[in-house]
């Protein structure tokens, strides 16, 4: 399982955060097998091609089955890092987990829609073409709003797990992050039901900010990190602590 070869090359954990996690738990184990039921009904087809017209017809859907995967397997990462980091498993953690598998499973189809559709040059209404991106953005909005409910739990309970004052400002950042993927969906789920039919594109460009985000958030945390790890007893802001 990819997960214990993770777990088993990563002893020491990310560097400047242990890793408390250091076995796969049931909860785990049946996360992963849900991504993977996720993954199989991303195949383009469940049969193997009989004439030369199928196969390239199964090629075609490629670049749209690999953008969905890579999109997958960066939510299953979150999890995956997540239960390393914490290790948590309390029923409200449990909950949040199952929560995530749900909108996981729900997010497949209107993910495949979506880029089968883009690199198809798909014509859709614009009618179809809201209604797409609003379920595609409430469904990214709701899985990493759970990974934002994570984080929030892991941060209030910083003291229970006897984080250090670098590994409380990652969970902040990983907080931040997951906070900010919610609100640039919000924000397209928005533009999608206000913007005018000719600049309706802008709800599904608006992604773009993404990148930008993780660019510049992630070089502001890195010299803040720099600046911690240089005065390791140096406060967190906002970490209550005196």
């Amino acid at each position: 399982m990819l997960r214990k070869h993770l777990i088993s090359s990563q002893t020491s954990g990310e560097p400047g955060f242990h890793w408390r996690g250091s076995e796969v738990t049931r909860l785990e184990g049946f996360t992963d097998a849900v991504f993977a039921f996720a993954v199989t009904l991303l195949v383009v087809s469940l049969e193997v091609p009989k004439t030369f017209p199928e196969l390239f017809a199964a090629m075609h859907g490629f670049l749209a089955f690999g953008v969905c995967f890579a999109l997958l397997t960066n939510v299953w990462y979150e999890h995956y890092r997540f239960f390393r980091r914490y290790a948590l498993e309390t029923p409200w953690v449990v909950f949040l987990n199952c929560a995530l598998l749900f909108f996981v499973l729900f997010y497949v189809y209107p993910l495949k829609f979506l880029f089968t559709a883009a690199f198809d040059n798909s014509d859709i209404e614009p009618s179809g073409a809201r209604a797409l991106f609003t379920i595609w953005s409430l469904g990214y909005a709701a899985v990493f709003s759970v990974f934002t409910l994570l984080y929030l739990h892991a941060w209030r309970i910083r003291a229970q797990l006897q984080l250090t004052p670098l590994e409380a400002m990652r969970t902040r950042v990983s907080l931040s992050d997951q906070l900010s993927m919610v609100v640039i969906a919000l924000l397209s789920t928005l533009l999608a039901r206000t913007l005018p039919d000719r600049y309706l594109g802008i709800a599904g460009y608006i992604y773009a900010l993404v990148p930008i985000y993780f660019t510049i958030a992630h070089s502001i945390y890195g010299r803040r990190e720099r600046q911690l790890q240089l005065h390791p007893s140096s406060v967190i802001p906002g970490d209550g602590k005196s």
